[in-house]
This record gives C-alpha cells, sequence and structure tokens, in this order.
C-alpha cells in the first residue's frame, strides 16, 4: 500500500548508504570500546549514585546497577547483531526501519533524539556542578546566578520561587566541545581517548583507595525499609532498588553510542559488535564496586546528590583525592558529552538520509567531513536547555527514550531472523529464543516504573514526533521514490 506506515527500508538501500557515505573511517575496534566507556563513565558514576543512593534504594544501590545492566545486557547482544548485519550511522533507529517498519522507525528516532539530547543537557549541568565544586577548593566562589539554573539558583538563594538566572558554566562547556565536534571524529576521538584513560584511572584510584576507609555498618540496613509518602509514592525497600535502576539506567546508554558511529568504523561489523559488548562489561564491574565502597564509606541519607564521590572523600578526611576526583570528574564528564553529541547528530544524519529530515541535516562539511549544521543546532539547543533546567528534571527524560529502544531492538532482531534467514551475520546473539524476549520484558517493566511525571514528558513528546511524522516525514520519505520505480 502506499505510504503505508509499516513499509520497510530494503536492504539494497542500506548497501547503497554504506558505499556513498562521505564520513571518515578511522576508528578501530578499540576506539570504538574508548568511546562507549567514554560515554558510560561519567554521569553515572559522579552524579547519579549520589541521587539514586539517597532518595532510592541506599546501599543497594548496587543492586539497582546489576538490574539496570541485566536490562542492558540482553539489548545489548541484540544490537550485536543488528550492529554487524547493518553497519551504518543511526542506531536503533536504521536496525528498526528495516525490520519494523518506517513508523516505528520514526518513533524510535525520534526518541532518540530525546535520549541524546536529555543526556548531554544533564551532563552538562552535572559539569558545571564539579567544576563549581573545584574552584571552591581553590577559595573562588561564583555567584549562583551564574553557576545554576533559574530554579536551583532560587533554593540556593533560599526563596520561595526562581529568580533571574543563567548556568553559564554549563553552557560554554557545550560549545567547547560542539567546535571538537565540528572539526571531525578523529579529533574528537583522539580527545575522547586521552579522557578515558584519566577517568578510568582515578575510578581505579575511588574503588582501591575508597575501600580502605568503607565502615561496615555504613551497609546497614542494606535495603533500607520502604518510606510511603503521604501522596502514595514510595521509596526504599525493592520499590526504591528498581526506581533507582530506572534512574541510573541512564549512566549505560554508551554502548548504544557506540552503534551510531558504524559509519566511521573500520572494520564495523567485527568491532562495532565488540566495542558494545566491552564497554557494558568494563563498566558494569566498575559501577558495582564504586556504588559499593560509596555507601560504604559514606552512610547513603547524607551522600551529596550534586558531587558524591568527592564529598565522601572530603568526609574521610582526604583533601588531595577530593582534588584528584573533583578535576576526573570534570574531564570525565567533558567525554561523556562529546559522545552524547557525537550520537546525536548521527542520529539526525541517518533520518536525514532516509528523507525523513530535512537535507540541512545531512550536509557534510567539505573539509572536517562532519555534519557540521546539525552539530551546531544540536550544540545551540543543548547549551541554552542546559543554562536553565535543573538536573533532575532532564536526566529520567533520557531513560524513557533509551528504554523504549532497548525493547523495540530486542524484539525486532528476533523477527529478522524470521524474515530473513539467509543475511549474513558476522555477529549473532547467543540463544537468540530467551535473549529477545527477555530484552523486549525487562526494559518494558522498567519503563513501568518510571514516575508519572516522566510519563507525562515522554507521552508529550512521542505525540510532537507523531504528529511531524504525518504532517512531514511520511511525505518526504525517499521510499516513495522507491515505490514509483
Amino acid at each position: 500500500m502506499e505510504k503505508s506506515i509499516w513499509r520497510k527500508k530494503p536492504m539494497h538501500a542500506y548497501e547503497a548508504d554504506m558505499k556513498k557515505s562521505e564520513l571518515k573511517r578511522v576508528l578501530t575496534k578499540w576506539g570504538l570500546t574508548s568511546l562507549g566507556i567514554g560515554a558510560i563513565i561519567g554521569g553515572g558514576i559522579f552524579t547519579l549514585t549520589g541521587i539514586a543512593a539517597h532518595n532510592f534504594a541506599g546501599p543497594a544501590l548496587a543492586v539497582s546497577f546489576v538490574i539496570a545492566a541485566i536490562g542492558c545486557t540482553f539489548a545489548s547482544l541484540c544490537y550485536s547483531e543488528f550492529a554487524s548485519i547493518l553497519p551504518v550511522e543511526g542506531s536503533a533507529y536504521a536496525y528498526s526501519y528495516g525490520t519494523v517498519g518506517e513508523f516505528f522507525a520514526w518513533i524510535i528516532g525520534w526518541n532518540l533524539i530525546l535520549e541524546y539530547m536529555m543526556g548531554a543537557t544533564t551532563v552538562a549541568v552535572a559539569w558545571s556542578g564539579y567544576l563549581e565544586k573545584f574552584l571552591h577548593l581553590f577559595g573562588i566562589e561564583l555567584p549562583a546566578y551564574l553557576m545554576n539554573d533559574p530554579f536551583t539558583a532560587g533554593e540556593k538563594l533560599g526563596l520561595d520561587g526562581p529568580t533571574p538566572a543563567f548556568n553559564i558554566a554549563a553552557f560554554f562547556i557545550t560549545w567547547i566541545v560542539t567546535s571538537v565536534l565540528v572539526r571531525g571524529i578523529q579529533e574528537s576521538s583522539k580527545t575522547n581517548n586521552i579522557i578515558v584513560v584519566v577517568k578510568l584511572s582515578v575510578v581505579i584510584f575511588v574503588i582501591l583507595v575508597g575501600a580502605f576507609y568503607v565502615k561496615v555498618e555504613n551497609w546497614t540496613p542494606f535495603i533500607p525499609d520502604t518510606v510511603t509518602a503521604a501522596d502514595g509514592t514510595t521509596t526504599f525497600g525493592w520499590d526504591g532498588v528498581i526506581t533507582a535502576a530506572t534512574i541510573v539506567f541512564f549512566a549505560y546508554i554508551g554502548f548504544d553510542a557506540v552503534s551510531t558511529q558504524a559509519g566511521e568504523a573500520i572494520n564495523p561489523r567485527k568491532d562495532v559488535p565488540f566495542a558494545i559488548v566491552a564497554s557494558l562489561i568494563i563498566c558494569t564491574v566498575l559501577y558495582i564496586l564504586v556504588s559499593l565502597v560509596l555507601t560504604g564509606m559514606v552512610r547513603y541519607d547524607t551522600l551529596d546528590l550534586k558531587a558524591p564521590v568527592a564529598s565522601a572523600f572530603a568526609d574521610a578526611g582526604l583533601p588531595w583525592a577530593v582534588f584528584i576526583i573533583t578535576l576526573a570528574a570534570v574531564a570525565g564528564l567533558t567525554s561523556v558529552m562529546l559522545v552524547m553529541l557525537l550520537g546525536q547528530t548521527r542520529i539526525f544524519l541517518g533520518m536525514a538520509k532516509d528523507g525523513l529530515l530535512p537535507s540541512f541535516f545531512k550536509e557534510i562539511h567539505p573539509k572536517f567531513k562532519t555534519p557540521w549544521k546539525s552539530t551546531l543546532l544540536v550544540g545551540l539547543i543543548v547549551s541554552i536547555v542546559a543554562a536553565v533546567t535543573p538536573i533532575d528534571k532532564v536526566s529520567e527524560m533520557c531513560s524513557a527514550g533509551t528504554l523504549l529502544a532497548f525493547a523495540m531492538i530486542s524484539g525486532a532482531v528476533l523477527l529478522l531472523r524470521y524474515q530473513r534467514p539467509d543475511l549474513e551475520r558476522p555477529y549473532k546473539a547467543p540463544l537468540i529464543w530467551f535473549v529477545a524476549p527477555m530484552g523486549v520484558l525487562f526494559n518494558l517493566f522498567l519503563m513501568s516504573r518510571l514516575r508519572i511525571d516522566t510519563w507525562y514528558a515522554f507521552l508529550i513528546w512521542s505525540s510532537l514526533g507523531i504528529i511531524v511524522y504525518f504532517l512531514y516525514s511520511r511525505n518526504k520519505s525517499n521510499l516513495n521514490e522507491m515505490e514509483k520505480d
């Protein structure tokens, strides 16, 4: 049926896209793994650990990381199989276009936009918080209205509501990262590799040194008793542990970012699956160990929400360690933002190549070979949103879009096994009849645990995407021309 919302992009069209790609193929498997680690290690360890442990899970935060990792493991194996079949930019959007159909691909792509944009925004705000703490070590105190959004500045100044403020640090770091991305993937990758070495060293330092300051009594009770608020919502207990898992899920989306770089990988069919699985395993182990050390050093209900790791070492009487950790957090969060913005522009690029977004988003710079116009646009949006929005309002929005994409891809890879058993699969997900259904169920379950405010925002964003699809994208799709031929 003409313009059917279930029409699929044929495999030969993907092959044509790969042949005429203008992007530079410069990333090795370890370069891709480094990008994954660069995205995963950052906000999850340096910021979200404090929020999730203090408000929801207590010492059982380690269990929350395990739960989130299980959902990610199922999805990562499915992503890896797709990446070996379709090594193109676009990630889950591109994979679902060839299997489930255009409409679902659009919904996933639209929500990936939300994932990466809110992810980059969250990290920019967290970066500002750590920069403020770093400057404080040298006795430099900047006004609250220059380092916070209007709502947070109002709270810090003891006001009942928002006050005129603009987080200038979050604004400028976004533009610094954007300028690096415009110059090219090779330069971006080298910058990321340096930062990854620094922050991995510091994370291992936190685990080894912090272990000597762990007080076992801080882990008791390991799962705090359930607390029911006046409005009926609950925190702590097993409900709190699962809610915390949906919050720290944000920390794992780096492996998804790896798949957006397939267009710039030297050997994408083998290297992308390797990098996806390797980055997830490495970071899961580090997350569990850091969360145990952190909640062992400091009682969960006294953890600092903005800079929990640095504050824990400060409370332990290790000011020199605070300097190292804070500096690493500033550098580490920079690399997370770099990968988030990088992934965002590649999603735009894939959708624009298919005609679902204007050609503006696929224009490649003649010298740098990057989608420079969309990079500048994303930088503009993220910098403004980060300057005026509280961190807790944007971090959960990121998880909603990610969970949906993970569930859809888990189902789509099983569907493709039925539809196209003849396709070459350099990597095949093991036990697909178990892994794929569990990926769908696990991620949809975590979605059901999102807070109601997050659901409202997610549904509004998705509704806006549906309107855009039927008014613009459906009519501009490249498949319209293919159906005429």
